[in-house]
């Protein structure tokens, strides 16, 4: 018999060799049969793919996009597709970016209708005292003060107050747990298979997600036309408050309209973001992602590292985008 000798293993970004066909019909009954499942399935050596990797656009392939050194990224654009990932989609911390799923399953059990501020919500006690705290992102919330829905979703997309996407939760579903499970259901509904909500705020180390998944769910939430408007507010001053600056640093400029910030030490920095670009005379919506910066690091340094590693990409995309379209659309034809 003929010694079966043994696959290296493929550089960075090959593919694995595909195996004969008929490999086993070159060995006895018995040996065929052991290898059996090596011909039908990778050995281990061989890298698999991410399944958590959408189909990348045919116009990405014309792209040079600074993608960040760590953690992941991915952008999309509408009615083009994926332009491309960075790292492995493993589930990781996501932290204040959690607040996006908040915000889109409120919106989704109570609509705002077009011209209104939507219901009212009566603060309780525990949002009121949650408000000083020293230890997470908080908003000043007056116990027995009637907000209106869309005043509070504000505030919780704007200033990232974890007391209010708590208060929100409560007022929504009755507690944190039954809201959660609602999250868990949408995120499912939406193909996020690799997400796991278990807080409402992101404060929640073990609240993990990928930038793939954060990208579908971005997609469905900017279809709301009070989710865009909510999160493009620079600033909000809440009653008996000071104006808050929205945590978004990158909003206003490069045509970024959104999207939600999110850091902490075991997290990195985060940072899902949505422009306009116009495209062949269209106005496309761009979204990205790109999560786990400077992980382990200060909070602050995290978030730093997110909007660079954010900004990087969407002035890219902005500026080689349209002659990429016209480029490939040439090579096509």
């Amino acid at each position: 018999m003929s010694p079966v000798r043994r696959r290296t293993r493929p550089g960075p970004g090959a593919r694995p060799a595909a195996l004969p066909g008929r490999c086993l019909f070159l060995v006895p009954l018995l040996a065929g049969a052991l290898l059996a499942g090596a011909c039908a399935r990778p050995s281990g050596d061989e890298p698999l793919p991410d399944p958590g990797n959408p189909a990348v656009a045919p116009v990405a392939g014309s792209l040079d996009l600074p993608w960040p050194d760590e953690g992941q990224a991915a952008v999309s654009v509408e009615g083009i597709g994926s332009l491309g990932t960075r790292g492995r989609q493993t589930p990781v911390p996501i932290a204040s970016v959690t607040k996006v799923m908040t915000a889109h399953v409120i919106l989704k059990d109570r609509p705002i209708k077009d011209g209104t501020d939507g219901a009212t919500v009566v603060a309780d006690q525990q949002a009121a005292d949650e408000s000083f705290s020293s230890s997470e992102s908080a908003a000043p919330i007056l116990a027995g003060h009637s907000y209106t829905q869309r005043q509070l979703l504000e505030i919780m997309m704007v200033s990232s107050a974890n007391n209010v996407a708590r208060l929100l939760a409560r007022w929504d579903a009755g507690g944190q747990k039954a809201f959660v499970a609602k999250m868990n259901r949408t995120a499912a509904a939406l193909g996020m298979n690799r997400t796991t909500y278990t807080g409402v705020s992101g404060i929640e180390s073990d609240t993990r997600s990928t930038a793939t998944d954060q990208l579908k769910l971005a997609g469905a939430a900017m279809k709301d036309p009070v989710f865009r408007a909510i999160v493009a507010t620079p600033a909000v001053t809440p009653p008996g408050g000071v104006r808050i600056p929205n945590t978004n640093k990158l909003l206003g400029q490069n045509g970024v309209i959104g999207l939600k910030t999110g850091s902490s030490t075991p997290a990195g920095g985060n940072l899902v973001w949505a422009a306009t670009q116009r495209i062949g005379g269209t106005a496309r919506l761009v979204l990205g992602v790109v999560l786990g910066q400077r992980a382990g690091t200060t909070p602050a340094q995290g978030s730093a590292a997110a909007r660079d590693a954010g900004l990087a990409l969407v002035t890219a995309v902005r500026k080689d985008l349209p002659n990429a379209v016209v480029r490939a659309a040439g090579a096509g034809g």
